[in-house]
């Protein structure tokens, strides 16, 4: 029998306990509270007592802001900025805010996140974050990749092999975002040579194989699969597995995101003994992408968990 599909968790925090709970702390506070009145202390303290807490680990500090910044109510940080004018972290999540918003807005908030994303970097000249979240308004916006990559260089300088820069960069290039099918296997394929052992980076010449997918899907639904078949693909599966997964490495913020990744290619390419301990990793936290190539993603990935008894 397929476990229910409430046992799924599928969240944006993916599995980061403490990130979870202060969004959690700030959606049972907010509606008693609106944003702010009536407390002893201000809404923003929870969200600047976990950045506070995050540090240096800008691997971590990358992912809680993106978080953040799509699911705090935008007044939060505007109030945040507002009583603490020149806090770091209130600036970068402040960016990062208006960054995640400028897409729907127009180029009046383009011109203000770069603002702000620019500000933020002078206050905070060692943290990433800020010239990631540029990159997102410039990926908005349609900014040709030779004017993006001095940006995306800016935040791997500040934190090399960091898997976000990439994975968002690989975003940036793949064809349906502004590059070609060359420019994003390429780049996968270089990035994943040239990363530490252990890294991560190992799996992206398969998220590449993932957009490659999609992209296909999306002009021709029939056949789009064989891509799972091709010779190369088993080779970058093996090299995820041996490089990264298998090697022991610390885990990092996106894990689950790129244990999903494996897992997904590990079922399109066939190979069950593989995925079982990557499913088992999983867990119960699923992520929308990839499994939403398939028509039917969460009954398809209760199954796998089911038959390989995750």
């Amino acid at each position: 029998m397929l476990r229910r599909r409430s046992a799924l968790v599928i969240r944006p925090e993916l599995d980061d306990r403490a990130l979870h709970s202060t969004l959690a702390e700030l959606r049972t506070a907010q509606p008693f509270h609106g944003l702010g009145a009536g407390r002893t202390r201000p809404l923003w303290e929870p969200v600047a007592r976990l950045l506070c807490e995050t540090g240096r680990d800008w691997d971590r500090r990358t992912h809680r802001m993106s978080v953040l910044a799509r699911h705090l109510p935008p007044a939060v940080s505007e109030r945040w900025s507002a009583d603490r004018p020149g806090d770091g972290d209130a600036l970068v999540l402040r960016a990062c805010v208006l960054s995640a918003r400028a897409g729907a807005e127009g180029w009046g908030a383009a011109r203000e996140a770069e603002r702000a994303c620019l500000g933020a970097a002078g206050v905070c000249p060692e943290d990433p974050a800020p010239w990631l979240a540029l990159l997102e308004v410039m990926h908005a916006f349609a900014v040709p990749v030779r004017d993006a990559v001095p940006v995306w260089t800016e935040a791997v300088q500040r934190a090399p092999w960091q898997r976000a820069a990439y994975h968002r960069m690989l975003r940036y290039l793949s064809p349906r975002g502004h590059g070609t099918v060359a420019d994003m296997l390429d780049f996968a394929r270089q990035g994943a040579a040239r990363a530490p052992y252990g890294s991560p980076l190992a799996l992206l010449p398969v998220a590449a194989r993932v957009e490659l997918v999609a992209h296909r899907q999306r002009r021709m639904p029939f056949g789009a699969d064989g891509h799972w078949y091709e010779p190369r693909a088993a080779e970058e599966v093996e090299a995820a597995l041996a490089r990264w997964f298998r090697a022991g490495t610390a885990s990092h913020a996106e894990a689950v995101a790129d244990l999903n990744i494996l897992a997904f290619a590990l079922t399109r390419t066939h190979r069950p003994a593989d995925a079982a301990p990557v499913f088992r990793r999983i867990a119960r936290h699923m992520t929308p992408r990839p499994w939403d190539l398939l028509p039917e993603p969460e009954r398809t990935f209760l199954y796998w968990c089911e038959r390989l008894g995750a």
